[in-house]
């Protein structure tokens, strides 16, 4: 067994800061020791930089070491981030300990868990759907069954178990591809019937006390039902420790978590999804894994990874918010993968430097402009009442002239109508949220309080603004929600007495831009 060697990259104390911030660390070393260059490392980042406008963190595991870490600010190692369908890989490891343990078996029909939930009449597709089917998204169906917020007053009675039960399974179960993130959620459905305890719960003392990651949260159904196909919140190297675990065969710090036949089996091609060579999508999926042209992965919307890489010895973590999460991986496997060594190189420590000095500089970009206009003093602290939407918002206003410039946001805080034909009293609130001027000023007030409104995406605890003016009459302010891919644009156009606000969103599930939202000045 190789010896944990000292601490390289890091001293002592930031090391007992990081394991502190994040459940018990991973060793660190040098990436030469573990067989890759520094300057490689660091060409690899500058291309990711320059490429990719949203990169959140980056961490490169080799022979069970970090060799490289970083996170652009404001994005940082203690913050937990959302990882969206890559939720999926650790719900299929609570199915392998259930196994494991005896609490089922993948060759289980779907249907013997949940007999209360089954339509009155039951088609054979339907019957014949295994475990192994909602584990390798070879349901039979060629939808997805419609979970979530619905307006179908019948279907908002319905549990998701029953939804997803009564969907249409057109084809014998084991012959059709359908990425299905309802499947998941019975993955988790069932962990919980079987076990009687949340995906999150069960794992806590099996996985994440183990791996020394600390206080995950998962998003859960209406029926209390952790969401199992996304929804879990973990820091970057979390990430890192499962894909390490994966690549030690279920193996940590020399006692077995997970049996070796289940990594094999959840990473092996289950099933076939696509011909063409240069698609890390069309490589073959295992249980809740992609295969990908080199190993295997978890990923998420927008550009969250876990990339295991057998033949490297070798794991890479990500997080980011892309449009394109194929040009990601392309970068890795372009301009990482060649330098990986099978043995160590000479130690570099002037590359070191530059390698360390380069992540600890890493920043989303802030606005590029000017810190000042001669607009400014004019419509500083000015409030401009905005037409109506249905956002909730009243008004907005920007202080440029206080020694902390900041947006405050006037937003309504009680129902707009108490029903048909009613108008309820309406309550606002005003939250102020400073920003920074070519850096970042983060913010424990924003989406809660006014921001998520006007950006119209999820409540988020924490933000973080940067501002400049980019033309004499137009102030543009990027915010940044530090749990999640999401920054956002604003851009404000001073008209005499108007403003417009027009909004964009880097990514989103839905349309990136908002509608143009008008104001005019308070007299």
């Amino acid at each position: 067994m190789r010896t944990i060697r000292p601490l390289l990259l890091l001293s002592l104390a930031a090391a007992t800061r990081i394991a502190a911030q994040t459940g018990t660390a991973l060793p660190r070393s040098t990436p030469e020791r573990e067989g890759i260059s520094s300057s490689a490392i660091l060409g690899f980042v500058q291309a990711a930089d320059s490429a990719i406008d949203a990169m959140n963190s980056i961490m490169i595991v080799r022979h069970g070491r970090v060799v490289a870490e970083g996170w652009w600010a404001p994005y940082d190692a203690r913050t937990p981030h959302v990882l969206y369908s890559l939720s999926k890989s650790f719900t299929s490891t609570a199915v392998g300990l259930a196994v494991a343990e005896g609490k089922l078996s993948v060759d289980d029909p779907v249907l013997k868990f949940f007999p209360g939930e089954a339509p009155d009449s039951v088609p054979a597709n339907l019957r014949a759907m295994r475990v192994r089917d909602l584990l390798r998204m070879n349901t039979g169906q060629v939808t997805e069954a419609p979970l979530g917020i619905t307006d179908d007053p019948a279907m908002s009675s319905q549990t998701w178990v029953h939804r997803f039960l009564a969907h249409p399974v057109p084809y014998k179960p084991g012959t059709h591809f359908l990425y299905n993130s309802p499947a998941t959620y019975m993955l988790s459905a069932i962990v919980q019937k079987t076990t009687g305890q949340k995906v999150l719960d069960y794992l806590e003392p099996r996985l994440f006390r183990p791996l020394g990651i600390d206080r995950p949260t998962w998003v859960e159904s209406p029926q209390g039902i952790d969401a199992g196909a996304y929804g879990l919140n973990v820091r970057t190297e979390d990430i890192a420790k499962l894909g390490l675990l994966y690549l030690q065969h279920g193996i940590w710090n020399g006692a077995r978590i997970l049996p070796a036949a289940w990594v094999d089996e959840a990473t092996a091609r289950q099933t076939s999804n696509g011909s063409s060579p240069t698609s890390d999508w069309d490589q073959g999926y295992g249980y809740q894994f992609w295969r990908s042209r080199h190993g295997y992965r978890g990923d998420g919307a927008f550009g969250q990874y876990m990339l295991v890489l057998p033949e490297y010895d070798a794991v890479v973590a990500i997080t980011s918010g892309v449009r394109d999460m194929q040009s990601v991986m392309n970068i890795v496997w372009d301009r990482l993968l060649p330098a990986m060594r099978p043995d160590s190189l000479p130690a570099d420590p002037a590359a070191q430097r530059a390698l360390q000095a380069r992540l600890a500089s890493l920043m989303v970009r802030p606005v590029a402009g000017r810190a000042k206009s001669s607009l400014a003093a004019k419509v500083s602290r000015r409030w401009y009442t905005l037409s109506e939407n249905d956002r909730g918002l009243r008004a907005i206003a920007l202080d440029f002239t206080s020694s902390t410039p900041a947006i405050s946001v006037r937003v309504a805080s009680g129902a707009v109508t108490a029903g048909i034909g009613q108008q309820a009293d309406l309550t606002f609130s005003e939250v102020r949220t400073p920003f920074g001027a070519g850096t970042w000023v983060r913010s424990a007030t924003g989406f809660a309080n006014g921001l998520g409104k006007l950006l119209a995406v999820p409540t988020r605890p924490a933000v973080a603004l940067s501002g400049a003016w980019t033309a004499d009459s137009v102030f543009t302010l990027k915010i940044v929600a530090p749990e999640t891919p999401y920054y956002s644009t604003l851009t404000f156009a001073f008209h005499g007495e108007r403003v417009t606000v027009d909004s964009e969103h880097n990514v989103a599930f839905g349309p990136t831009k908002l509608a143009r939202l008008e104001g005019r000045a308070e007299p």
